[in-house]
């Protein structure tokens, strides 16, 4: 079992109206983005566009990326992602 963990960017996506959201993505995999309005559930939503990308690429034989802003183990782990205090 090997274990991938991707860097996530995430952006503050304010609404014209003043509303506050927010917008995640991965770089090494391109067009894996989502948007929600709290970096909570970004967090949940991006994880798992992640893994239907993922998912998607196994199920079509294409390779997992491997650059320098995914990290790759050979084992099982476990990511907790917190946030940090204001």
């Amino acid at each position: 079992m090997r274990t991938y963990i991707f860097k996530v960017v995430i952006e503050e996506d304010p609404f014209e109206d003043g509303r506050m959201a927010y917008f995640a993505s991965v770089p090494a995999l391109p067009g894996c983005h989502t948007w929600a309005y709290t970096k909570e559930e970004v967090l949940k939503n991006i994880q798992e566009a992640v893994q239907g990308y993922i998912e998607t690429l196994v199920q079509l034989g294409k390779p997992i990326p491997t650059d320098p802003e995914v990290q790759v183990y050979d084992e099982p782990l476990v990511s907790v992602a917190l946030s940090t205090a204001p």
